[in-house]
Parts: structure tokens; sequence; C-alpha cells
């Protein structure tokens, strides 16, 4: 396995990561725990963050035309589609979260 593969896999797991978190924190809601769904919620954010991390890196190697530039190939793909999904799940819930939240609340 190649540097930039690696790479790409922490991608891939702290996408993941955070998109587990973001539904463990709607999982809280059901039981009317808003204040540990948010919890949960900052820390898929920090995931959310490492990916975005490693995404910036490999985006500035292959404008730089690095070595290490990544190779459009299906893990690539794969690890983009991770982390789409994974920021559009944290937001949504983080959304359902204040809805629920604020009906809870009449």
């Amino acid at each position: 396995m190649t540097k930039t593969e690696q790479i790409i896999l922490g991608m891939i797991s702290s996408a993941g990561q955070s998109k587990a978190l973001a539904f463990d924190a709607l999982k809280k809601v059901k039981t009317g725990e808003y204040d540990e769904a948010r919890k949960l919620l900052d820390e898929a954010r920090k995931a959310d963050l490492e990916a975005h991390k490693v995404q910036t890196e490999l985006i500035q190697a292959e404008l730089n035309g690095s070595e290490d530039k990544p190779e459009i190939g299906l893990l690539m793909v794969h690890a983009q589609d991770h982390y789409m999904t994974s920021q559009l799940a944290r937001d949504l819930i983080e959304e359902l979260i204040n809805v629920f939240e604020a009906k809870e609340e009449k």
C-alpha cells in the first residue's frame, strides 16, 4: 500500500467516524438527551475536520504537482463520497436536533 493510499484511507476512517457519531447523536434525541447529542455532534465535527485536513493536503499535493499527488481512482472517489455524506449527515442531524428540541420546549 502506498503512502497516498494510507492517507486516503485515513480520510475514509475520519469521515466514517464522524458519520457514526452523528447518528449516535440522533439516537440521543429519542431519549431527550440533547446536551449529550450536541457533545456527540462536536466530536463528529472534529472527526470531519480531520477528514477535511487530509482532503486539503491531497488537493495541495495535486496543485503543486507533488510526488504524493493522488491519482483519481476508485479509492479517492470513495473517500470523497464518505467525506461528503458525513458532512451532510452531521448537518442534517444537527438541524433535526434543533427541530426536536424546539418542539419539546413548547
